[in-house]
């Protein structure tokens, strides 16, 4: 994986979870929605890796 496409990832997941982690006060359905799309994100870096990675 690239080192761009590898920062990518990591900022999103940041943003989405402190995103989460903010919402947790305002909606709780808000900061489970939020959680489970970070995770999503998190293991569609780990997909890709996985994909790209020379066999």
């Amino acid at each position: 994986m690239s080192k761009a496409l590898s920062l990518w990832f990591a900022i999103s997941s940041i943003v989405l979870l402190a995103a989460s982690a903010i919402s947790i006060s305002y909606n709780g359905f808000l900061a489970v929605g939020l959680g489970l799309l970070s995770i999503l994100n998190i293991g569609w870096g780990f997909i890709i890796k996985a994909k790209r990675r020379p066999s």
